[in-house]
């Protein structure tokens, strides 16, 4: 272990934040961690808008479900995967060429390289003092949250970013079982369904624990609700009609 290690280690997710602000100075060490993440190509598929505006917040924080701890941190990053950028630069200087901005592959590595950057940014917040936690929320309206943010074509939120000083003890949500997740030279169908039981055992405990008693539900049963239940379907078209993903 080292000091990244043991601060990487430490990650959980923070709901509810103390009204402390975060200065300027430390927003832009923050996103210029983050800007320092891998990027395919270094193409930087991505743009990071910085909310803190209340009323701004508030309505976002209704967009994301409700989500209070959206209104309630002092900075709210709405992670963005971005061909626009892209696109006007291949518009001005290949003006005669096709443009393939709207590939599956494209759309890929915008959202990865979103990824990528905000996990820098989160790592480097906590380096900090600060809590975070992802907001997928955002993608359950996502026509009015682009619409609220002012985002071109070629640009989608991919998920928000709450920030702030924690105001609140939360334990670390147990992971998979390391030998579930890493498997060596060849994918292990057996070990991976292996580790789920174990997971699942853990899960248990740890979900019994936390709620005293109320919940103990394992992590495979929660997995199979989800992914048998419909969720965000109207991110696809909303994704086709801002140019992605037409082949």
């Amino acid at each position: 272990m080292n000091e990244t290690i043991e601060l990487m280690m430490k990650h959980r997710s923070v709901r509810k934040f103390k009204p402390d602000p975060v200065s300027d100075e430390q927003l832009a060490a923050i996103v210029s961690a983050g800007q320092m993440a891998s990027s395919s190509s270094s193409v930087q598929a991505y743009t990071v808008i910085a909310v803190t505006d209340l009323e701004q917040k508030a309505k976002l924080a209704e967009l994301a479900g409700n989500q209070a701890y959206v209104n309630e941190c002092p900075v709210f990053l709405v992670w963005c995967a971005d061909l626009y950028r892209l696109s006007d630069a291949a518009k001005r200087h290949l003006p005669e060429k096709e443009s393939y901005a709207d590939s599956t592959e494209n759309f890929m590595v915008a959202t990865i390289d979103a990824a990528l950057a905000s996990q820098n940014a989160a790592l480097a917040a906590e380096s900090l003092g600060f809590g975070i936690v992802y907001i997928g929320g955002l993608r359950t309206r996502i026509e009015e949250v682009a619409e609220l943010l002012g985002l071109p074509e070629g640009v989608f939120p991919v998920y928000g970013m709450c920030i702030g000083v924690a105001d609140q003890e939360t334990g670390i949500r147990p992971r998979l079982p390391l030998d579930a997740v890493l498997h060596r030279n060849r994918y292990n169908a057996e070990q991976s369904i292996k580790g789920v039981e174990q997971y699942d055992e853990t899960t248990t405990a740890y979900m019994k624990a936390r709620t005293n008693g109320e919940r103990t539900t394992p992590w495979s049963e929660l997995m199979a609700k989800r992914l048998t239940e419909p969720t965000r379907l109207q991110v696809r078209p909303f994704l086709e009609g801002k140019g992605f993903l037409k082949r």
